[in-house]
């Protein structure tokens, strides 16, 4: 359908910025963003999420990709992708403002003949419900008869090098049978682990949004057997180890589920379903037994320094790692500000560092303060939260005092030295 495709990435983030990169090694590719210290820091050869690596992003600089605030410049594409956060708001009701402000900017520019593509997480329907309106209201062209329309559920996982965008299989969609036939093409031109061309946009969007959903709820389900393990006295680890002996068990660990993606998509779906009359009990069982985990990590940390003599009030506590995974910057949605929160509820002293967030970021978001060096004074209690490579060799009893706690949220310490575990 398309002659000489020339793409645009709307939102040039974790999802947007890979991505972007791999298009333009075959076609050329802009990527636009609002953010001018985004677009500036990008242009320079780096990406200061470390998705990308500098080599990378410098080579496809030098061939010709672009990124932009100017969206004069986008004008010239034919192929839009729109791929912005998706989030929720204080009441965990989906937020699908940056979603309309996309679809603004690329009903703008786009013009008869073109495909624009979303990527964004959503409940099904919202693509051709929510957004294309908006870019029929903009634009004045008609759906499906002057523009066309896909959605490509993103399948980035951050801080992974070995799962990069190519190397994940891809779902396609399109409005019509031909443009799903293009959307396809295109991107399985870039894709080497290949694509799966689904039947509608509504189904495309709902595959995405049950895939965290079923691993939300399974780690909800390993997390409320942690605490049963724990008042039992027997370890999880070690039932999770015997229990994946067969063949078939499905191995999740127990933890804090944060992050933009499974702390968030089942929220889309319970909506969704609500609106066609069906109240989820699972799904937000599931997310109540995962948002609860902060508290919980926080109270059991103070239930062993009660049992081990160590004084509670005014007491200081290190957080070690506070991003929503190991060994990425990405502070987004991280659960590991409810440990801090109610920690703080016992009126003590709680020290974060992290070696991979920004603490000028943690600081506007969170409104508290995190280090990147550990501390030189010794502390009364100390929780792995993250799973980052730099603590595997870390000797956390030389952090802590010798009458204090160690609380492992990761099972990722030697159990010998820690107190309480997942």
């Amino acid at each position: 359908m398309l002659n000489n495709v020339r793409i645009c990435v709307i939102g040039l983030g974790y999802v947007g910025l890979p991505l972007a990169r791999l298009f333009s090694t075959k076609y050329p590719t802009i990527g636009f963003d609002m953010n001018q210290n985004r677009v500036d820091t990008l242009m320079s050869g780096h990406d200061t999420s470390l998705e990308v690596s500098d080599e990378l992003l410098q080579e496809a600089i030098k061939n010709g990709f672009v990124c932009t605030t100017n969206i004069e410049m986008i004008k010239q594409c034919n192929f839009y992708i729109v791929a912005v956060p998706t989030p929720v708001d204080i009441n965990n009701n989906p937020d699908l403002q940056p979603l309309y402000n996309a679809s603004q900017t690329v009903g703008k520019v786009i013009s008869k003949g073109d495909i624009v593509v979303y990527e964004s997480t959503v409940y099904p329907g919202a693509t051709e419900e929510e957004c294309i309106p908006v870019i029929e209201r903009t634009s004045g062209l008609k759906f499906n008869e002057d523009f066309f329309a896909g959605y490509s559920p993103e399948r980035i996982n951050p801080g992974d090098k070995l799962h990069t965008v190519e190397k994940i299989k891809k779902v396609t969609s399109g409005s019509t049978k031909e443009v799903a036939d293009e959307v396809d093409r295109i991107y399985s031109s870039v894709i080497i682990a290949g694509t799966h061309r689904a039947s509608s946009i509504k189904v495309a969007e709902a595959s995405k949004v049950i895939e965290n959903s079923q691993r939300d709820i399974n780690i909800a389900f390993v997390n409320e057997l942690s605490k049963i393990f724990n008042r039992i006295g027997i370890d999880t680890t070690d039932v999770l180890e015997a229990a994946a002996t067969k063949w078939n068990f499905l191995h999740f660990k127990p933890g804090l589920v944060g992050g933009h993606c499974i702390g968030v998509d089942p929220y889309y779906i319970a909506q969704c379903a609500q609106r066609h009359g069906y109240n989820p009990e699972i799904i937000l069982a599931g997310r109540r037994m995962n948002d609860g985990m902060g508290d919980y990590v926080a109270s059991q940390t103070v239930k062993y320094m009660l049992k081990k003599g160590v004084q509670v009030l005014n007491s200081t506590i290190l957080i070690l790692g506070f991003t929503f995974k190991e060994n990425c910057p990405d502070v987004r949605n991280t659960k590991v500000i409810d440990i801090y929160n109610a920690l703080k509820e016992y009126n003590l002293n709680v020290i974060v560092y992290d070696p991979w967030a920004n603490p000028s970021v943690v600081r506007k978001v969170y409104h508290i303060e995190l280090i990147n060096e550990l501390p030189k004074e010794k502390v009364d209690a100390a929780i792995l939260a993250v799973a980052h490579r730099e603590f595997k060799d870390l000797d956390v009893k030389s952090l802590v005092k010798d009458k204090s706690v160690i609380f492992d949220v990761k099972s990722f310490l030697d159990r010998t030295i820690v107190d309480g575990r997942l």
